[in-house]
């Protein structure tokens, strides 16, 4: 046993340790979320099932449709000096709320990328006799390609000319309005980029899957992405990042040639530990939650699982992808987004977006900030990382 009192220390949007318990209530306020629905026998497997969209979607498939399955991510352990990794401890709390539900979930710490990781969890599926659903949501700054052992390096990057975009950063707390200059990818750095950040480790898990036959009849898969703004455009969707997501949906559409039904969902804007480090994301989610308000991952998650269960017909666009945002980029918000966003100045830029709802919403990523949570008491850190439930 090792408890003592864990506190946000850490620079910018990065903290060195994360509270346990702070951790463990958030998992259960996202699973308040759910209004359940009579369980069917499904399976699924989420890659990246720790943090962001991949843990919602693990969430509200777990809370609404009693979905057994395995869950995929790659977290610290705690040690002597620090705590786990935020998704350490929400991992140990999914797996508990997958218990009192009676479900069967297996959680897996490894590399992803792996092929050693991609037989064990195989290994596990076959053991649930298959699986009905593949959801893939991995956000990572690096990919050991396992066939020849070069590691590639994903770089957040424009394509075509340098831009600079306004941002937000806290000093003590208090919001800062900066100026974040974002310099030109090289060929060769986009194409690590997509490396990284594309489909191919994607089309590799299904693949994977089946020359092992663990396909149940009916399966789909989606990979999570994200379009956004115009405003973050050109360090996003125009940049290095969205030539990645651009192959990713190009490997939904040649998945989806080879007969398996895959596709892309289409996220919404959300806070999470991937994007809060994006220059220009933070500001513009800020304004947006000021404008109009989020949709949360759990809800935008509720959804997805309606419309790959057949519960609620697919929200398709003209490229076969699934859209979860369209609250989001409708004209009327846009156009109010756009107005603050042009008039948010360093002096303004606390009335124009809601940067203490932002700055709050970073610190629960990492367990803090956390209603009925007490941060004076002392917390046990040592969490094992959990068995199957």
């Amino acid at each position: 046993m090792s408890e003592r009192v864990v506190r946000p220390v850490g620079r910018g949007f990065l903290f060195l340790d994360s509270h346990p318990a702070g951790c463990a209530r958030v998992v259960r306020e996202m699973a308040a979320e759910v209004e359940p629905r009579t369980p069917g026998r499904r399976t699924a497997l989420v890659i990246g099932s720790s943090s962001g969209y991949g843990l919602a979607t693990t969430i509200a498939g777990l809370a609404r449709y009693g979905v057994d399955g395995i869950g995929v991510s790659f977290e610290k352990a705690p040690t002597a000096r620090r705590t786990a990794t935020a998704g350490w401890y929400r991992t140990a709390e999914t797996a508990a709320l997958a218990e009192e539900l009676g479900r069967s979930w297996s959680f897996v710490n490894a590399d992803a990328f792996a092929d050693d990781t991609k037989n064990d969890v195989l290994d596990k599926v076959a053991e649930l006799g298959g699986i009905d659903h593949l959801i893939y949501s991995v956000a990572a700054p690096r990919r050991v390609d396992p066939r020849n052992g070069e590691t590639y390096q994903s770089a957040l990057k424009t394509i075509g000319e340098p831009y600079t975009t306004k941002s937000l950063a806290f000093e003590d707390g208090e919001p800062v309005l900066q100026e974040v200059g974002i310099d030109v990818a090289t060929e060769d750095e986009i194409a690590q980029t997509v490396k990284v950040m594309g489909g191919e480790d994607w089309s590799r898990w299904i693949t994977a899957v089946q020359e092992r036959e663990l396909l149940k009849p009916g399966f789909n898969t989606v990979a999570l992405t994200y379009i956004g703004s115009e405003l973050t455009g050109p360090i996003y969707r125009q940049g290095s990042i969205g030539a990645a997501k651009a192959d990713l949906e190009q490997t939904a559409l040649k998945l989806a040639a080879d007969g398996v039904s895959a596709m892309t969902s289409v996220n919404g804007a959300a806070v999470t530990q991937a994007s809060s480090a994006i220059p220009g994301i933070g500001l513009y989610v800020s304004i947006l939650h000021k404008v109009h308000g989020l949709q949360t991952p759990v809800q935008q998650s509720i959804a997805l699982w309606d419309q790959l269960t057949g519960e609620a017909p697919l929200d398709l666009d003209d490229e076969g992808r699934i859209r979860l945002d369209r609250w989001e980029l409708t004209d009327e918000v846009q156009s109010e987004v756009r107005k603050q966003w042009e008039s948010a100045t360093a002096t303004t830029i606390a009335d124009v977006a809601d940067t203490a709802w932002f700055f709050s919403e970073v610190r629960r990523l990492y367990g803090f900030d956390v209603p009925a949570v007490d941060y004076e008491a002392e917390t046990e850190v040592d969490v094992e990382w959990p068995t199957t439930a």
